[in-house]
């Protein structure tokens, strides 16, 4: 292929982004690939996760406009681009029973309207690759659930010129696939990792619970990026009200890091060219055609 790769992640909410897959976005963007982040909401209802930060009143009365700074400092950093769907932010929904989502929300939308403002998006920038979250949406936020189901719809119709033709010219993306960089395999690596050398885990609960997350799923993608994990933990940590700089994230050292697991994984849902798993490469089959 002689013209630019180019790649689009579709993200719930800021942070997102920094959190599954960053690395990979940012070995591609050092590679010449034009990346596209397209962020869903604004992340309005997101919870003040760094307890230096809970109960500043700034940070409460203007969290829209915090977290859009924090994803401008993510977005520099990563080196990509990105655009907001414009959305607003179901928040996570707790109690027993879980009480009604707020009028208006992301996830209350109707599948098809929402799915037409992403494949407009698709066809304005064209990206060959997506990259998305699954069914469960990683984990069971309605925001995460819901961009599952209009990345689905957007990937069969941006190329289909009979639907959303007020959206542009049509393009037709070749591959799909989900995020599944939080998987046992390399949970369990690095909690044995730490132990062997005599360093506390911070994944033991994780791994004690995890059968009853029913999390399993089919690695196809295993992209080597270790040597852009300090990328991609700055961009995390620019997502300030969401990230305790102190916390569990950063608790693995990033040499051993990048000697036990040094890649991301994917899960390949749909692809439109031939290819062989495992793959090490988003774009394998793309990149001779």
């Amino acid at each position: 292929m002689t013209e630019q790769l180019r790649m689009m992640a579709v993200h719930a909410h800021p942070d997102d982004e920094s959190s599954k897959g960053a690395a990979t976005m940012a070995k591609y963007v050092s590679e010449g690939v034009d990346v596209l982040v397209a962020t869903c909401t604004g992340g309005e209802r997101g919870s003040i996760l760094n307890p230096k930060l809970q109960g500043d009143p700034y940070i409460e009365e203007h969290i829209h406009e915090v977290r859009a700074k924090e994803m401008d400092e993510a977005r520099d950093i990563l080196g990509v681009k990105q655009e907001w769907l414009g959305y607003v932010d179901s928040g996570l929904p707790e109690g027993d029973p879980l009480p009604p989502l707020p009028d208006g929300c992301f996830a209350l939308q109707d599948v098809d309207e929402a799915a037409g403002t992403l494949v407009k998006l698709i066809r304005e920038f064209k990206p060959h690759v997506i990259t998305t979250y699954d069914e469960n949406g990683g984990y069971p936020h309605p925001d995460h659930i819901m961009t599952h189901k209009i990345s689905m719809v957007a990937f069969e119709a941006a190329g289909d010129p009979s639907r959303y033709p007020e959206a542009g010219e049509p393009w037709q993306p070749l591959k799909l696939y989900y995020n599944q960089g939080f998987n046992r395999p390399r949970t369990q690596a690095l909690h044995d990792a730490l132990l062997e050398r005599g360093m506390e885990s911070p994944y033991g609960e994780w791994l004690e619970r995890w059968d009853s997350m029913g999390r399993e799923r089919t690695l196809t993608t295993y992209v080597p990026c270790g040597d852009f994990f300090e990328i991609r933990d700055k961009a995390l940590i620019a997502h300030a009200t969401q990230i305790d700089p102190d916390g569990g994230w950063f608790r693995v050292p990033m040499d051993l890091q990048r000697e036990v697991w040094p890649t991301e994984e994917y899960e390949l849902a749909k692809s439109l060219v031939g290819t062989s798993l495992p793959e090490d490469d988003l774009f394998a089959g793309i990149r001779n055609n």
